[in-house]
């Protein structure tokens, strides 16, 4: 609970990668304590830092949009979306209606060509580690756009208002496409002239000038990684992986109330962002105001704008590190555990990208891994299904039926009880979690992995997700759990069997 309290204290400006802050400061205090603990660095030229190769790009106040002579605000009507190879964007150009951001082109390239293409955003917002702020793939015939500018809503908060982004040092910013800019539905009305809701694809807007501008620093963007020798001569040189992610989504520059924000997502958004943003009906305002008049009893009104990640995942980070004390304190497993905490995962798991690309222990040695996002939570108000004996597996069985096996095991020997929910690794689930956290990098090279998790809750991506809402002895069984799985990985005395077929490493994942 006090490591928790550190790691997802304000302070930490919500653990956006790539900034003095944010998670640059949670990854010290990882390192910090692997020192204490005397653990062995196993990242860049002998420390326990590996950097990943990114630097931080923020949008440069200088940046302009003006439309009939008035200027829009930026971080208040628009927002770049930072990522890799965008084209920079200067001039006066003509904005046309493109239709809802999907994979489905509306426009002809002829039509998009040179111009400022407005899409609605789809419904939900953006889902977990794939990108901030819009990252879904453009069709073909839009990428001859000059700018994209993506539709939100009434204002740009959380993930549609990223305050930096991150790129790779060897970036071509000729390589991806046009630039992307988030904007509110207000927004939209000034440079469209109507109400894009009740636009039609191919609708001409007014002519509109844009200076997109970019500043760069180089505040390191670092997995961090640590080894426990194994116990055994041989089985040392091998390795089981268990890993979790620093970063979370950093803060918005318009704060909420932050009871009422709560209020509001239980009733109406309880899988948090993952849930779009919807108008309440007058019975679901009486609920969400009953809410709020409850906790206002408690306790005076909070204004908060720092998203500070403590179940996402503070909790799986935390838990790791929780496992490396312990793994100091009693007997060793006969093969090695290393310890990744990985960066930059909400940004598209690149921290973990980064690490089985450069991985700093044979790639071949490593005979399984172990993913913890989000384990904090599970109780029954949570979400349906919820509760003490709760705990949500996924990809288990997808290459080592062995090692699901081992699981299993390991619930019944220790007697820990859990009802391990399966449903959310079933092939083609729509919340594609099988492919949103950092184990589809390991097993996208056929190493057998099982994530581990207490599921999304309304809190989720939200400035509510604080240590006070964690169910502590429920994240120290999952801790506990989770390392004797480890354990017994660790002293099989053979690899866990793959008898699934391996996937293209290059390929897309699939759920």
């Amino acid at each position: 609970m006090s490591r928790l309290y550190v790691f997802s204290d304000d302070s930490m400006m919500g653990r956006d990668d790539g900034g003095r802050f944010g998670a640059t400061k949670a990854t010290a205090y990882i390192e910090r304590e692997l020192r204490r603990l005397e653990l062995t660095p196993a990242g860049d030229n002998g420390t326990f830092f590996q950097d990943i190769g990114y630097r931080t790009v923020v949008a440069d106040t200088r940046s302009t949009i003006s439309v009939d002579g008035q200027q829009l605000t930026l971080g208040r009507d628009y927002t770049p979306v930072l990522r890799v190879g965008a084209r920079p964007v200067h001039g006066e150009m003509q904005v046309v209606f493109g239709g809802p951001l999907d994979s489905t082109a509306r426009l002809t390239d002829a039509q998009a060509n040179g111009k400022i293409v407005m899409l609605m955003a789809p419904a939900g917002g953006n889902g977990r580690g794939g990108g901030r702020g819009g990252a879904q793939a453009l069709p073909a015939a839009l990428m001859s756009a000059d700018a994209i500018v993506v539709v939100q809503g009434d204002s740009l908060t959380g993930a549609n208002a990223p305050a930096r982004g991150i790129v790779p040092d060897d970036a071509d910013r000729l390589a991806a496409g046009p630039q992307r800019i988030n904007i509110t539905r207000a927004a939209a009305r000034q440079l469209l002239g109507a109400d894009p809701a009740l636009a039609a694809p191919g609708t001409a807007g007014r002519r509109t000038r844009m200076d997109i501008l970019f500043a760069e620093t180089r505040w390191p963007v670092r997995n961090v990684v640590a080894i426990v020798p194994g116990s055994d001569r041989t089985l040392k040189n091998q390795y089981v992986a268990i890993g979790a992610h620093t970063d979370h989504v950093g803060f918005t520059t318009r704060p909420v109330d932050h009871d009422s924000l709560r209020a509001f997502n239980k009733v109406m958004r309880p899988r948090g962002l993952n849930d779009p943003l919807t108008v309440p009906t007058p019975e679901q305002w009486t609920q969400i105001r009953g809410l709020r008049d409850s906790l206002s009893k408690l306790h005076p009104a909070r204004i908060d704008s720092i998203s500070n990640g403590a179940d996402d995942d503070g909790s799986g980070s935390i838990a790791l590190l929780e496992m490396a004390e312990s793994l100091t304190r009693r007997s060793r497993p006969k093969r090695s555990v290393v310890l990744v905490w990985h960066a930059a995962e909400e940004d598209g798991l690149l921290g973990s990208r980064y690490y089985t690309d450069h991985p700093t222990v044979p790639r071949d040695s490593i005979v399984a891994e172990l993913n913890m996002d989000m384990v904090g939570r599970g109780r029954a108000s949570d979400h349906a299904g919820g509760g003490a004996s709760y705990l949500r597996l996924i990809g288990s069985r997808r290459l080592s039926t062995e090692l699901g096996d081992i699981v299993e095991r390991v619930n019944t020997d220790g007697r820990y009880g859990y009802a391990f929910d399966y449903t959310f690794d079933a092939p083609g689930h729509p919340q594609n979690s099988y492919c949103r956290s950092d184990h589809a990098n390991y097993a996208r090279f056929g190493i057998p992995i099982v994530f581990f998790g207490t599921g999304v809750q309304a809190d989720y991506h939200m400035v509510t997700d604080e240590p006070q809402y964690i169910d502590y002895p429920h994240m120290a069984r999952n801790a506990n759990f989770i390392r004797d799985v480890a354990f017994a990985v660790g002293n099989l005395d053979h690899r866990p069997l793959v008898d699934k077929p391996k996937p293209d490493p290059k390929a897309p994942c699939r759920q």
